[in-house]
């Protein structure tokens, strides 16, 4: 059974892997050129990556068409959107929210790799599947 705390903890190894890729990088570059580089990362510290993956839009229980597609999704569990942009709009956290709404995963994070400081822009999100899981 998955807790809090070990969502937190891949959570916390993710955005390692975000500022190791920034601080070799730097900020300026598009996002094509940051996610590989990204993944390669988060899999060297062993966490399962999923890139540019489609999932299916349920409306009212049918799947009526439609697909949203995820930059990227680790471990089964954490959604990761990932943006080069000059400036972090609302938007964007709000995409992030309704991403973790339609596929059921407890937490997300949003990431932007064009700015000095990855953990000042960076955007944490759960849901209320988080909420239910074990605190430990």
């Amino acid at each position: 059974m998955i807790t809090q705390k070990q969502i937190n903890e891949i959570s916390y190894t993710i955005i390692g892997c975000a500022i190791e890729v920034h601080k070799h990088l730097g900020p300026g570059l598009l996002e094509s050129v940051y996610e590989p580089c990204f993944i390669d990362e988060m899999n060297r510290t062993g966490l399962s990556v999923k890139s540019q993956i489609y999932v299916p839009i349920h409306y009212k229980g049918k799947e009526l068409g439609g697909r949203l597609k995820l930059d990227l999704l680790v471990n089964d569990l954490i959604i990761v959107e990932e943006k080069a942009v000059e400036i972090m709009i609302p938007l964007y956290e709000a995409q992030l929210l309704s991403y973790l709404k339609l596929t059921g995963k407890p937490k997300g994070l949003l990431i932007n790799f064009n700015c000095t400081n990855i953990k000042e822009q960076m955007v944490s999100l759960v849901t209320k599947e988080y909420a239910n899981l074990y605190q430990v």
